[in-house]
């Protein structure tokens, strides 16, 4: 008897490069997927969503930033990361500074650009090298805490995932690869997606925020059953 073929899905995610809670969900994706070995095979996605798309070039610093947006107290602000870090680490993802010596201040940065690059390398390249690009940018920014709105540290995070430096500095003076952008993200607006991550699997259903392993694990499973290949 043949061994059954995993049964093969797209999964599209919404998402911030600054964006904790995107990380998280990826990581929480991927233990889910874990369970789902030799049963679904998913192939992800990455689609823009700036959840500052005013942020100045200079950014702003993180937890300033978030009691002021969200309107906390200095104390909610880091009860709210720190409960975060302890969800980051059931995901097997970290939010913390792991660079030399003393931490710089962890800022909030416009990801206008990084999103450009994504959707670049998700065109040129595939959604694996896409994948491998938009974890190194998360890496530059939460682990690293790198200025990802700076063009040139935007291109050394595509240097050290292989990609086309030269392709890559091009895309970024592209008003097409702009449009292109602002597009999807209009899609997402067009959705209803006022939070990320948000994942559509399939292009059907939607599953909203960080959820547990096993909470990405059923939905797949019932998308597999719902919409057979």
């Amino acid at each position: 008897m043949m061994a059954t073929k995993p049964r093969k899905m797209t999964i599209d995610i919404f998402s911030d490069v600054m964006c904790p809670w995107c990380i998280i969900g990826y990581g929480q994706l991927q233990k889910g997927l874990a369970e789902l070995e030799g049963e679904i095979e998913a192939e992800i996605r990455w689609c823009p969503f700036e959840l500052n798309p005013d942020m100045p070039a200079e950014g702003e610093e993180r937890s300033e930033h978030i009691a002021r947006k969200y309107r906390r107290t200095a104390e909610e602000t880091r009860g709210v990361q720190n409960q975060m870090r302890q969800v980051a680490e059931q995901a097997g993802v970290s939010l913390d500074y792991t660079g030399g010596g003393e931490a710089p201040p962890a800022m909030m940065w416009n990801t206008f650009d990084a999103h450009k690059l994504l959707a670049w390398a998700l065109a040129a390249v595939g959604p694996t090298e896409q994948t491998a690009l938009k974890l190194a940018l998360f890496e530059a920014h939460f682990n690293q805490r790198r200025n990802i709105g700076q063009r040139d540290v935007l291109l050394d995070v595509v240097d050290q995932v292989g990609l086309d430096r030269k392709a890559a500095e091009a895309v970024l003076d592209d008003p097409q690869m702009a449009q292109h952008v602002r597009a999807e993200q209009a899609q997402a607006h067009d959705l209803n997606i006022t939070g990320v991550p948000a994942m559509i699997v399939e292009g059907k259903i939607l599953i909203p925020g960080a959820q547990a392993p096993e909470v990405y694990a059923n939905a797949l499973r019932r998308v597999a059953e719902k919409f057979p290949a």
